[in-house]
């Protein structure tokens, strides 16, 4: 994904280079066999790239995603971020934000849902990690094309995230704002709850090589307001 990868880094260079923090929640990449695999030219000129921002004053923190998760140390040495666990609690600018992925949320996927806790297993890892690079990438592009096909039975709604995760998310972090990714259905969702008001943005997937590119971030001004950011910078949505 050519023109993906160049808006990519299009985004580093211009528009996180300007920021405080840049937190990167997850599914930066397809697949990820293991920190072994950082020299694979893509993964480095990514990893540089992160690098050069890290090394331009921008703290940048990673929360690993479901297609990424077997990140480990070197991977953050190499990158520069600081790793999170899923899920993480920040304050900012007057904010007590939750931060995930969000694929743990989607309870209603329950194959799924199995999967992702078979392979979050350290055992399972350990295993997976000790078998030759060139084997883990076979296993895991055979992985990917089940879970495409698996998808296409499936209703948008099975894959989206639970309210009642996501409720239980918050009340477990105490915090009034939430944001994740993982379900390719970007916006910012206000609603109420016995708790209060509470507000949860969702990070979108990018895809610059379709006729209709989409992508974009979340931006967390200095005075506590948040808002979605469109590919070519235009506010889409004040959360």
């Amino acid at each position: 994904m050519p023109l993906t990868t160049q808006a990519f880094l299009r985004f580093l260079q211009e528009q996180a280079s300007k920021a405080e923090r840049l937190y990167l929640l997850g599914d930066l990449f397809e697949a990820w066999a293991g920190d072994d695999d950082i020299e694979d030219p893509y993964n480095r000129t990514v990893i540089d790239a992160l690098h050069a921002l890290h090394n331009a004053g921008v703290v940048l923190f990673w929360l690993a995603g479901n297609r990424d998760f077997l990140t480990g140390k070197d991977f953050a040495a190499a990158s520069g971020a600081v790793p999170l666990p899923d899920p993480s609690v920040i304050t900012l600018a007057g904010r007590r934000i939750a931060l995930a992925h969000g694929d743990a949320q989607c309870t209603d996927d329950t194959d799924y849902i199995a999967f992702r806790q078979n392979v979050r297993q350290a055992a399972w890892q350990q295993q997976f990690l000790a078998m030759p690079l060139a084997q883990r990438k076979a296993i895991i592009a055979q992985l990917r094309d089940g879970s495409r096909q698996a998808q296409r039975g499936k209703s948008y709604e099975i894959m989206d995230v639970n309210p009642l995760a996501i409720e239980a998310l918050m009340q477990a972090t105490a915090s009034t704002t939430l944001i994740h990714g993982h379900t390719h259905r970007p916006g910012c969702h206000r609603y109420m709850s016995s708790e209060g008001s509470r507000v949860r943005c969702v990070l979108p997937d990018w895809n610059c090589d379709i006729p209709a590119p989409r992508g974009g971030w979340i931006a967390l001004d200095a005075d506590g307001s948040l808002q979605r950011i469109g590919l070519n910078g235009n506010v889409l949505e004040r959360c």
